[in-house]
């Protein structure tokens, strides 16, 4: 069973949640989609569904465009960065700041978790630094939370999902 298994059966949820996994190309998206979902589920070369609940959308350029066709229906987004790339950092800034203002977002007390992915490379930015690159503590209107996240060990991806849980039982 997934994590995302688990994190549904915790929350006893009865009706589908839609989390958008969202991030740069490269971030490591699909690497923590895959360690959040079951072994048994198909993926998709532009984007997959897991139970048709998780999305994961595709961080090249030429498709950041069709994130937004999937913000209205979205309950919780995870927001994967790249912390071992410094010099995307801003361009992961500037997609941030675009989700953050997009109408079908900016309204709306969604919940945002941050991966801070990558960990295990050498001089990889601690979270903090990537909170502070990204001016997460300028997010007031929206409970967020970031995580140190090594997704091909799966370290971090845990404290996050119990974070997102915890957000989603009201």
């Amino acid at each position: 069973m997934g994590l995302f298994d688990r994190l549904a059966g915790w929350l006893g949820l009865k009706k589908e949640v839609n989390v958008l996994c969202l991030g740069l190309d490269n971030s490591g998206k699909t690497t923590i989609i895959n360690q959040l979902k079951p072994s048994n589920a198909q993926a998709q070369d532009i984007l997959f569904i897991i139970k048709q609940q998780l999305f994961d959308m595709s961080g090249q350029g030429r498709y950041r465009n069709l994130w937004e066709h999937y913000y209205k229906e979205g309950q919780a987004i995870i927001f994967v960065i790249d912390s071992a790339d410094k010099l995307r950092m801003v361009v992961a800034k500037e997609e941030l700041d675009t989700l953050l203002n997009h109408s079908d977002i900016k309204h709306r007390r969604i919940p945002i978790l941050f991966f801070a992915n990558k960990m295990d490379v050498r001089d990889a930015l601690s979270s903090v630094k990537v909170s502070q690159l990204l001016c997460l503590e300028n997010i007031k209107d929206k409970p967020w939370h970031i995580c140190a996240t090594d997704a091909l060990k799966g370290e971090g991806l845990q404290e996050g999902v119990d974070w997102l849980q915890g957000m989603m039982r009201y």
